[in-house]
This record gives structure tokens, sequence and C-alpha cells, in this order.
């Protein structure tokens, strides 16, 4: 143990352990009251030791942090200490605690004087026969001492330290249910430095932390703080939907799901899945709009289009194809027009747009549709994206299907040009499996009835092909078709009644359109 006093924080289970962690603690008590309670069951052995081994392991699965597990008696006598002690050591547990009471426990808070110690002979049986099980050499075994929560005294507490030290216990847990330090700090006194010593100020709290320090003791743990401050959140979250029967009033205070998802390692399992999972033989074919120079990149821009900038060792257009192909999806079509003879890569398949300069991008868009007939994905070419957007639009069967983002607030497009829409619903009430559909789209919507951002990615399927084909000729005829963008095309297919599947997600893409996003890019690749 280290010279200095160290800090556990309780946690409970798997995300309480990964808060703790990544705020910086250096180990975590698996506290055996919080345990129980957030199963919702007495902290009276009601949890049985297995159900406490299954929580623990996710716990170790979900950190690299050391773990000590409030062990209560040990589960039993010396067989089923050294017992735990081997499953313990498979699941990466670093320390077990251990307290002098009878099996099954109850809590020391909870009528501590009425309780009944252990024989002290039969407690060191438990300490011996877990050591004894150990395999690794840096496992501990702490040993809790009730003596004061008994009412025993600092005598019995001092005979018992004594002989559960002979017997091989790693450290001492000296417990108080006084509201002032004076009981541990008796016992530190008199223990000296025999072995190290561990407290647990839940009663003393006032007791200043340099108290504890100056006094030599070695790890101060707090116990029950995590569940009890997320048992105090959800009474109050819970109060304020039942009261307004609306979750309005509590979504900007809790955290957002995107959060969950992060805790959770979702964008590990999606990278996981690049690797592992076999690519999807699809005969998708896709567009890439990348005709414009892009005048916001100043002389970037001189002698090749936006879609050629460079990023680390690619340029945009190449990032691109890249994960389209690593999606399966190798038939790429650019429409090219700014500086076209700068896009030259072979394997690209090149549609010409010489109105560039007149144009926008649905009469690029229009110019591609005449070359396909098959199953489609369209984006913009100066829009990045991860790979697993493409995997969402698979995962949807509908035959007109985009994809939003749902923090759109905080988009870099916030204060320039976007693609807003409007939904039947907005992510906020949305139920898991629920289907949504665009109702309108636009750059001027109204704050009120925004509900995301187009990120430019739309998927059209051979069956509906034709009828967009047929509705993109109809608005060529039209006399502003020339400065029409892709939202345009979103309305007007709104307008008469096509269904338009949305797809929400949160961030993982981005505009490329100035400078500064330019910087943005290379930290998001």
């Amino acid at each position: 143990m280290s010279s200095n006093l160290e800090f556990l924080l309780e946690s409970h289970n798997g995300i309480s352990a990964k808060i703790a962690e990544e705020v910086g603690f250096k180990g975590l008590w698996a506290s055996g009251l919080a345990i129980s309670a957030q199963y919702g069951v007495r902290d009276s052995n009601e949890a049985s030791w297995t159900q406490v081994l299954e929580n623990i392991e996710f716990m170790s699965d979900a950190i690299n942090i050391p773990i000590m597990l409030d062990g209560d008696t040990g589960y039993g006598n010396f067989n089923n200490v050294r017992r735990l002690v081997k499953k313990l050591e498979q699941r990466d547990i670093a320390a077990v605690c251990i307290e002098d009471k009878l099996y099954p426990k109850t809590n020391s808070f909870i009528d501590g004087d009425k309780q009944e110690l252990a024989d002290i002979d039969e407690f060191c049986s438990r300490i011996k026969a877990g050591k004894d099980a150990q395999i690794d050499d840096d496992f501990s075994i702490i040993t809790r001492i009730e003596a004061f929560i008994a009412g025993w005294g600092l005598s019995e507490a001092l005979r018992r330290a004594e002989a559960y030290h002979r017997a091989g216990s790693d450290a001492i847990l000296i417990h108080s249910a006084k509201s002032d330090p004076s009981e541990i700090l008796a016992f530190k006194k008199e223990w000296g430095n025999t072995s190290p010593v561990i407290v647990v100020p839940t009663k003393y709290y006032t007791t200043p932390t340099q108290v504890l320090d100056e006094a030599g003791f070695s790890i101060a743990i707090w116990a029950n703080h995590m569940i009890r401050s997320s048992i105090k959140a959800m009474q109050e979250s819970a109060k304020q939907i039942y009261e307004s029967s609306s979750i309005l009033t509590v979504e900007g205070e809790i955290a957002p799901v995107k959060e969950v998802f992060r805790l959770q390692g979702v964008s590990e399992l999606k990278e996981a899945e690049e690797n592992y999972l076999p690519k999807k033989e699809i005969a998708t074919e896709a567009i890439i709009l990348a005709a414009s120079r892009g005048e916001a990149m100043g002389s970037l821009t001189d002698n090749q289009p936006k879609a050629m900038i460079p990023l680390k060792d690619k340029s945009i257009l190449e990032h691109i194809s890249d994960t389209y192909r690593n999606h399966g999806i190798n038939k790429i079509h650019v429409v090219r027009g700014y500086k076209k003879e700068s896009i030259n890569f072979p394997e690209l398949n090149y549609i010409d747009n010489d109105d560039h300069e007149t144009t926008s991008e649905l009469s690029s868009f229009h110019k591609a549709i005449d070359q396909i007939s098959g199953d489609i994905v369209c984006s913009f070419g100066d829009v990045l994206f991860k790979p697993y957007l493409l995997q969402l639009l698979d995962e949807c069967e509908d035959d007109l299907v985009i994809v939003v983002d749902t923090q759109w607030k905080d988009s870099v497009n916030r204060d320039r040009a976007a693609d807003y829409v409007n939904c039947s619903q907005p992510h906020s009430r949305a139920n898991y499996g629920d289907s949504i559909f665009l109702e309108s789209a636009g750059e001027n919507l109204g704050e009120d009835s925004i509900h995301g951002e187009w990120m430019g990615i739309i998927k059209i399927s051979s069956a509906i092909f034709p009828t967009v084909r047929k509705e993109v000729e109809s608005l060529s005829k039209l006399e502003n078709f020339d400065s029409m963008k892709m939202h345009h095309l979103l309305e007007h297919l709104c307008r008469l009644k096509q269904p338009i599947r949305v797809v929400y997600t949160t961030g993982n893409w981005l505009d490329v359109d100035t400078l500064e996003d330019v910087i943005r890019a290379n930290n998001f690749l």
C-alpha cells in the first residue's frame, strides 16, 4: 500500500465504476450496501454471493483500476472464503474485505450494538484459508473489525486486530458508528504501523481529511456516495416527469443519451465491427457531388476544387471514397466541375457538370442519375462521415432514407447555410424502433420546428429510383432549377407525400466548408 493516504470511491455496477475511474480515482470500493441497493434488496446477504460476483465482473471488465470488494463476512466459513478468493482472482479483483460478524450479516449501522461478533479463532480460520487459496501474491485480504460497532471497546478491537494480523490479514479496516473520529484515532495510536489501517468516514464525515492523513491511515473509503447521489437524482427526475406528464422538464438536466453510449463504449464496438464483420456484398452505387469550387477556402481552391483539399495523407474525396469502399460500395460516381482535370483517380467514374459556375447541387445530381438505375447512396463532396452511418442506412428497408443529426444546435453550420429538417417526431419523443419520416426541409425553417440537420447523405432504392428521376426531371423545367439544392428535392417529395424515412444520429460527420473546418477534419479522421 501507498505511504500516503489514498481514497477509494464506492461503485456498484459497470457504469458507476467507469465514471469513478474517469474522474481520477485510483481504486474502487465495491460496496455490499450499494450492490444490494441497486438490486432493491436489503444489505443482509439477500443478494447471493454469486450475484455479487456477476455484478463485480461487469465492474472489472469496465475499468482498468483495482477493486476492493466488500465481501461481507466471506459468505460463510473458511471453505466459502477460499472459494470466494479463487473466484475473485479469476475476475482480476485486487482485494476483498471480510468483517468479523456471523453469516448472514446485517448492515453495521442497523442496531450495530445488538449484533453478534464472530469467534476470533473461527474468523482467523477464514483469513488463513483465504490466504492459502490465493494464487496472486498481490491479492489482499482486508479484515474489518466491528468491535466498536458492537460496543466492545478499544481493548477488544486491538485484541482482534492482533489475532487477525497473525493469521495473515494484509490490512485492518477499523469501523466506527460515532460521529467523531475518537474511536478510530485511539485505535490507530495504539496499533501504530503494525499493518496498514483503513477507515470508512461515513458517520464522521465532518472530520477533515488532513486529520486522517496525519494520523497515518492508509486508505479512506467513501463508501456509499455514488448510490446515494444516484437515488436522489432518480427521485427528482421521476417526480418531475410524473407531475408534468412530460420529459421536457428534465431533458436539459440529465445526461444525454450520447453520454450513455460513450460510457458503454459504443464507438469501440462500431470500430470492431468494421474490423471483424464480413463486408456485405451489395450492388449499391455511390454518387459524390463534388462540382463546386469552395470559395470560402480562399487560395486553397485556386487550382483545385474543395474536394481535393488534402487532409492528412489523402484528399477529402479519397477519404469519402474509402468510406464507401470499406462498406462494400465499389462503383463510385463523382460529379466534377471546377478544375475537373485535377480529379483524375482511375478507379472512379466521372460525370462532368461544365455549368458548375451557374448551377447548384440539384443540377449535378440531375446529370448523375441519367447514368444510374440501381440502388444508390448520394453524398456531398465536402462531407466526411463515419462508416457506421452507411450501416444505419442499410438497416433501414425503406426506399428513401436520409440521415439527420440531432445536434444541429452545436453544428459548425449553425451560423451558415444548413439543411434543416422537420420530422414526424423529434428525437426526444421517439421510442426505440419508431419510424420517423421527413415533413419538410430547407435552410430557413423556424427554429421551433427544427428537429435536426440533414447531413447530405441519402439512400435511394432501385424501386423508387424511377419516381425520383421523374421528379428531378420535372423540376429541371422550372426557371429557378439552376439554383436549386438537394433540400429542394426533399421538400418537393414531401409535398407529393412521398415517404422519406429519417434515421436520427448524433455527430459522427463533418461539413468541410472553411479553413477552420479543415483543422477540425484532421482531428475528425
